[in-house]
């Protein structure tokens, strides 16, 4: 896939079919439209390009908006380059491009991008004027010379692909993730959530237990931390080690213990080493509970083991 930064990397006039958005997740639905893109760009001689921004448009209209994102701008770029999509451009999203009329925007796509076929659902909206309807950007289109096509189409109401575009959504995933529904997270996504974070000093409660811990730091503060509980995951060091390896992980407040800010503490099964300062990509398996607080440290180490035994006996490598 080719990368393109506009207003850095210059125009890329290249008869393409494109389709727009955000990508957040980059789930079962997104891969639907791109793989139609893909499909129809191969059928016509066309080059299939996805067309998406740097940052979440809503950073930029609504300066008060915190983000939650699934993916990182990274991770998107890799999870869309997957996809087999033969070209990706990627758009600075600034104030003077938010007040664009869906007109202009597609003159934009059409002149410094080659758009010869616009794909996009019937309910998708771009532009400053939001009024805009799907026949506003045929009308558009016609007076651009860009073909507008709506996804999926009209004698797909009740098939299973407008079932992907209509309910798994990147807003979808993150209910699920605030629910703790890593497993159903998964499956819309196609992959496992994860998050990645520095491994930085804390108060070895775990080690006093015999279950010491890595305490992340994460890398990005704009991606969403699944809710509260204790989870069986996956973990990579990003040293360049492939092997994955078990873990489990507690996200909360440690309550046996007294009142604490929440933390990020992941138990790596039948490791031995000294983690600080590493890079570690956690991956969410399975939601096991929900955090407590127990009456004794005993207790506590008796739940511990019931919770490894249990990620002990799971096949993490989904």
């Amino acid at each position: 896939m080719k990368r393109l930064i506009l207003e850095r990397d210059g125009h890329d006039v290249i008869p393409c079919v494109a389709t727009i958005g955000m990508f957040d997740g980059v789930h079962k639905g997104h891969r639907f439209v791109l793989s139609h893109v893909c499909d129809y760009a191969k059928a016509h001689g066309l080059a299939s390009t996805v067309i998406t921004f740097d940052k979440h448009p809503k950073e930029v209209v609504q300066t008060d908006w915190k983000p939650q994102l699934l993916t990182t701008f990274e991770e998107r770029m890799r999870l869309l380059e997957e996809t087999g999509i033969d070209r990706c451009v990627v758009l600075p999203f600034t104030q003077e491009m938010a007040m664009l009329s869906a007109h202009d925007f597609m003159r934009l796509m059409a002149e410094r991008l080659g758009v010869k076929v616009l794909m996009t659902g019937y309910d998708n909206r771009f532009g400053h004027n939001r009024n805009d309807t799907f026949e506003d950007y045929m009308r558009y289109g016609e007076e651009l010379g860009v073909k507008v096509k709506g996804l999926p189409s009209a004698n797909c109401q009740l098939s299973t692909i407008n079932y992907l575009l209509s309910e798994v959504s990147s807003s979808m995933v993150r209910r699920l993730l605030g629910e703790g529904k890593v497993h159903e997270v998964s499956n819309a996504l196609t992959y496992p959530y994860s998050i990645t974070g520095k491994v930085v000093k804390g108060e070895h409660i775990g080690t006093h237990l015999g279950y010491p811990t890595a305490n992340l730091q994460m890398d990005n503060p704009h991606k969403m931390i699944p809710v509260a509980g204790v989870y069986a995951v996956r973990c990579v060091m990003n040293d360049g080690r492939s092997k994955i390896l078990k873990g489990m992980m507690n996200i909360g407040t440690r309550p046996t213990f007294g009142e604490h800010t929440q933390t990020l503490e992941v138990h790596i099964l039948d490791f031995e080493g000294d983690l600080y300062g590493q890079t570690i990509t956690v991956s969410f398996i399975e939601r096991l509970r929900d955090e407590q607080r127990f009456e004794s440290e005993e207790e506590l180490k008796r739940q511990l083991e019931e919770d490894a035994n249990k990620v002990k006996s799971l096949e993490l490598k989904v």
